[in-house]
C-alpha cells in the first residue's frame, strides 16, 4: 500500500479559506424592534447595501435599532462598571439572533446642537486647531489658545489658601487669572436680545386695570397676583407714575422670598420672569400664542461690540499676516484652505497639515461654502450629516460598519454623485456601508437592496425584498414599481394672480437679488446645495400673518408627546368625551388628572440599574393605556378614550366623521393629517418613534388649517418613498387650487417638473451662487439646458 505524499495534504489545507474569513455576513435573525416582525436577514460585509421601502415600513427600527444599537451597546460593555457609568445606557435590541457585528459609526440627520455658542467651527474641531495655531504665530502674542476661544471668559481673583507644610498650617495669599476670548457684552453668542417693554405691559393703566399684556398673566391668576399683591408698589397707579425705584422692582428686582396672599412665594421682575419662563424654551415648542408674543416682543441684534464675531478686542487684535482669527472663521471655507496652505511655518507644519486636510474634506464633501463660525443650528439636516462624515472620510479606519441616515438629503441632483462616489470609496476602503435611502440615484450604485414593507406602521416591518437593484426593478414590490418613475412636464401651466416682489436681497451669500416671485400658483426654488435658496426664501419672505412656513427644524417631544397632542387633536376629542359624560375635559388627558397614579400617566414603570440599560416594564395597574381605570369606564361612541388613542388616524376619521361621535374639529385635523399621507399613525404613537419623514409631513398637518394665503414649504419630499411623492405633489395641487399661493424649496425633479414657475440660483454654492440664473416654466428651463438644474431636469424628464 503506497502512501500519498505529504505535499498534497499540506496543499489542500494551504488552499482551504481560513476560519477568520469565513464570517462575512451580518446576520440578524428573529428582530421586532418598534414595528418589525421577526424579521431575518443576511448582509453582506464589505459591501454597500441600501436600504428601502415607504417611510414608516422599519428600515431605521433595522439600521439603527437593531443592528447599530446593538454593536455600540457591545462596544460599550468592554469598558469598566465605572466608566460605563459615565456613558449613555442602552439596551439590549429586540431580536434573537445578531451575529458578525463590526463595530459601527453612525452618521444620522439628527440636527447639530442649537446651542448659540456651537458652531460649524466648534463641532468639527476645525477651531480648535485654529486657535492653537493663532496662539503660537498671532502678533501680538496675547495668551494661550483659550485666549482665542470665544467660549472661555477672562476671570481672575485672589484670596487666602491655606497649605500644609512640614507639619504645620500655613496661610499664603495666591491669585489666578485666565485670559479667555469671550467677548464680554454678549458671553461669545453674537448677539445681544433687547425686550420691547410696550409688548409688556400698557403704561397708561395701572395693574388693577389690566396693563400686563403678557400671555398668561391675566388678572386673578396667580402671575397677575404676584405684582398686584406684592406690595412694593400701588395696584391702582398707572405704570406710567411709578417712581424710579417702583419701576425697578416691578422690571428688573432680583428673586426675593415674601409672603403674597398669605403664601410663600418667590417674587421676581417681570423682564428676568418672562426671560426664564418663555425666552429659554425652544421656539418650536412653544405653544403658537406664546411664539407669536415672543416674535412681536424680542428683538435680536448683533452685538455691538465684537460686530457678531464674538469674540473679545483683544483675540480680534491678534493677526497672521493680516487676518484676525475672527477674519478666518468668517472666510469661505475653500477661501481658508489656500489661506492655510499658504502659511510656510515649519514650526507649525503638522498643525498646518492637520487643518488643511480637515478643510480640504469641507470642500471635497461639498460643504466649502460654509464658514467656520456658522452657527451649528442653522445647518439644514443634510448639511448637519455632511458636516458628520467629515471627520470618518480621511480616516484609516478598515472593516468598520458605517450607518448612513439618508444621506442625499437636501442635495440637488448634480451633488447626489459627489456624495455616490464618497459612499463608494468608504466601501472600496474594505468598510460595510449600510444607507437608509429614498432617492433612485442613490439606490442605482448598491451592491444589495433590502426592501422593507409592504406598508407603513403596522402594515410594515418585513422585508419584502432582498437582491441586486437590477433583480429589485424586477421584482414587483412598491420601490421596485416605482424606482424608474419619471415626472412628466406639465402640459399646461397655471397662471399667477399677482407677484411678491423681492429687492435687494443680501442676506448670507444673495448678491443683491431681484426676484418676483408669482402668487396663486405653484412655484420651485432649486439651485445646488449652498446657492441662497433658504436665504432668499425664509430672509425674504418672514413667517408672518398671511405666510404659513414649514421648514425642516425638528419637532421636539417627550416620550409622552404623541400625535393627538402635538397637532391639538386632543383638545376637541377631550371636550367630546367631556360633553357626553358630563365630566370635565381634564379627566382624558394622560398628563392631567386622568393619569393611572402608578405610573403617571406614561403607561411604563422606568427602573434605572445605574450603569446597566434601564428596564422599562408595562405598568400592571393600567396595563399600558395610561388612564386611571374610572376614566375608561366613560365611553363616546362605544369607545373608550384609550381606544380612540390606539386608533390609526384614517380610523379615527371615520370614528369621528360620523355618528354619534361626531366631532367636526377633530375631523378637520384627521382629514389634514390623512392628506399628507399619515393615515396609519395611531393617534398615541409617541413622537420620539417617528421617522423624520413622518415628523416634518405631521408638521405640515399641523399648519394646514391656518389662514395664510402663502405656504412656504422646506424640501417637502424629505424621507417621503417614490411612491408617496405623487400623494404630496396632489396636496400641493389642492392647496393651489383652494387659492393658495404654494412656494416650495425643493431638489426633487418631480416636483421640479409638476411646478408652473421655477426659480435656479447658483451657479454654485456660497461667494460662486447668490443669483438668480434662471426664472421661468419647467419647460423652458428643460429647453434651454443652461444651468445644472435644466441639463439634469432634462435627462430626468428623458428629453
Amino acid at each position: 500500500m503506497t502512501t500519498p505524499p505529504m505535499t498534497d495534504a499540506a496543499d489542500a489545507a494551504a488552499s482551504a479559506p481560513h476560519l477568520a474569513d469565513s464570517h462575512d455576513l451580518i446576520r440578524v435573525h428573529g428582530a421586532r424592534e418598534n414595528n418589525l416582525k421577526d424579521v431575518s436577514v443576511e448582509i453582506p460585509k464589505r459591501r454597500l447595501t441600501v436600504f428601502t421601502g415607504v417611510s414608516g415600513s422599519g428600515k431605521s427600527s433595522l439600521v439603527f435599532d437593531t443592528v447599530a444599537a446593538e454593536s455600540q451597546r457591545l462596544i460599550n460593555e468592554t469598558y469598566s462598571a465605572f466608566v460605563q457609568g459615565f456613558m449613555p445606557t442602552l439596551a439590549r435590541p429586540d431580536v434573537d439572533v445578531l451575529d458578525g457585528l463590526t463595530t459601527a459609526i453612525i452618521v444620522d440627520q439628527q440636527r447639530m446642537g442649537a446651542d448659540p455658542r456651537s458652531t460649524v467651527g466648534t463641532a468639527t474641531d476645525a477651531n480648535a486647531m485654529l486657535r492653537i495655531l493663532f496662539s503660537r504665530l498671532g502678533e501680538p502674542h496675547i495668551g494661550s489658545p483659550k485666549a482665542y476661544s470665544f467660549n472661555v471668559a477672562s476671570i481672575s481673583g485672589a484670596g487666602a489658601v491655606t497649605v500644609q507644610r512640614a507639619g504645620q498650617t500655613v496661610k499664603e495669599r495666591r491669585e489666578f487669572s485666565i485670559t479667555g476670548g469671550m467677548c464680554p457684552r454678549c458671553e461669545g453668542r453674537g448677539s445681544v436680545t433687547d425686550i420691547d417693554l410696550t409688548q409688556l405691559f400698557d403704561e397708561s393703566k395701572s395693574l388693577s386695570e389690566g396693563a400686563l399684556t403678557v400671555p398668561g398673566y391675566k388678572a386673578g391668576g396667580w402671575n397677575h397676583r404676584l405684582y398686584t399683591e406684592s406690595g412694593l408698589y400701588d395696584p391702582d397707579t398707572p405704570i406710567r407714575a411709578f417712581t424710579k425705584r417702583q419701576l425697578q422692582d416691578f422690571l428688573y428686582r432680583e428673586p426675593t422670598r415674601m409672603k403674597i396672599a398669605g403664601i410663600n412665594m418667590t417674587y421676581e421682575g417681570l423682564v428676568p420672569r418672562i426671560q426664564k419662563s418663555m425666552l429659554a424654551k425652544d421656539r418650536e415648542a412653544m405653544q403658537p400664542h406664546i411664539r407669536e408674543f415672543v416674535d412681536r416682543a424680542v428683538t435680536f441684534t448683533t452685538c455691538p461690540d465684537c460686530a457678531g464675531t464674538r469674540l473679545s478686542e483683544a483675540a480680534r487684535s491678534s493677526k497672521i499676516g493680516g487676518i484676525s482669527i475672527a477674519d478666518a472663521c468668517a472666510m469661505q471655507i475653500s477661501d481658508l484652505a489656500e489661506w492655510v496652505r499658504g502659511l510656510a511655518e515649519p514650526s507649525v507644519g503638522p498643525l498646518l497639515t492637520a487643518l488643511g486636510d480637515t478643510l480640504d474634506s469641507f470642500v471635497e464633501i461639498g460643504l466649502g461654502y460654509l464658514s467656520l463660525d456658522r452657527p451649528a443650528g442653522t445647518l439644514s439636516g443634510g448639511e448637519a450629516q455632511r458636516v458628520k462624515m467629515i471627520r470618518h472620510l480621511g480616516s484609516s479606519l478598515t472593516d468598520v460598519t458605517y450607518v448612513f441616515d439618508e444621506p442625499t438629503i437636501g442635495l440637488h441632483p448634480h451633488d447626489i454623485r459627489r456624495m455616490n462616489d464618497l459612499l463608494l470609496r468608504l466601501r472600496d476602503k474594505g468598510n460595510t456601508v449600510l444607507v437608509v435611502e429614498h432617492k433612485p440615484e442613490a439606490i442605482a450604485i448598491a451592491d444589495h437592496v433590502i426592501d422593507l414593507g409592504p406598508g407603513a406602521g403596522t402594515a410594515g416591518g418585513t422585508v419584502c425584498f432582498e437582491g441586486t437593484v437590477e433583480q429589485l426593478r424586477a421584482s414587483g414590490t412598491l420601490t421596485g414599481r416605482h424606482l424608474d418613475d419619471r415626472a412628466r412636464l406639465k402640459e399646461t401651466v397655471r397662471k399667477p394672480a399677482g407677484a411678491l416682489e423681492i429687492r435687494g436681497a443680501s442676506t448670507h451669500n444673495l448678491r443683491d437679488v431681484d426676484v418676483d416671485i408669482p402668487l396663486g400658483v405653484l412655484t420651485v426654488v432649486t439651485g445646488v446645495a449652498g446657492s441662497g435658496k433658504s436665504s432668499l426664501v425664509h430672509g425674504s419672505i418672514p413667517a408672518g400673518e398671511n405666510v404659513v412656513s414649514v421648514d425642516q427644524s425638528p419637532i421636539r417631544g417627550s416620550r409622552r408627546s404623541n400625535p393627538a397632542t402635538y397637532t391639538g387633536l386632543l383638545e376637541p376629542i377631550r371636550k367630546a368625551f367631556a360633553k357626553a359624560n358630563g365630566v370635565k375635559p381634564a379627566l382624558f388627558s394622560a398628563n392631567s388628572e386622568g393619569a393611572c397614579p402608578n405610573c403617571n400617566g406614561a403607561g411604563v414603570v422606568y427602573t434605572d440599574l445605574a450603569m446597566m440599560a434601564g428596564v422599562a416594564t408595562t405598568c400592571e395597574e393600567c396595563e399600558g393605556k395610561r388612564f386611571d381605570a374610572s376614566v375608561l369606564e366613560y365611553h363616546l361612541g362605544g369607545r373608550d378614550i384609550s381606544e380612540v388613542l390606539a386608533m390609526s388616524v384614517t380610523e379615527a376619521g371615520e370614528f369621528f366623521g360620523a355618528g354619534e361621535a361626531r366631532t367636526p374639529a377633530a375631523h378637520r385635523i384627521l382629514t389634514h393629517m390623512a392628506d399628507v399621507g399619515l393615515g396609519y399613525l395611531t393617534l398615541g404613537q409617541p413622537l420620539t418613534t417617528l421617522s423624520g419623514g413622518e415628523r416634518q409631513r405631521l408638521k405640515l398637518a399641523t399648519h394646514m388649517s391656518d389662514k395664510g394665503g402663502i405656504y412656504v414649504l422646506d424640501e417637502p419630499t424629505t424621507g417621503l418613498h417614490l411612491a408617496d411623492v405623487e400623494q404630496l405633489l396632489g396636496l400641493l395641487d389642492r392647496l393651489v387650487e383652494a387659492g393658495k399661493s404654494v412656494i416650495v424649496i425643493e431638489h426633487h425633479q418631480a416636483v421640479m417638473a409638476h411646478a408652473d414657475w421655477i426659480i435656479d440660483l447658483g451657479p454654485g454654492a456660497g461667494h460662486d451662487g447668490g443669483r438668480v440664473v434662471f426664472e421661468g416654466t419647467p419647460a423652458d428651463l428643460v429647453a434651454a439646458r443652461s444651468t445644472l438644474t435644466g441639463e439634469h431636469l432634462a435627462d430626468y424628464v428623458g428629453t
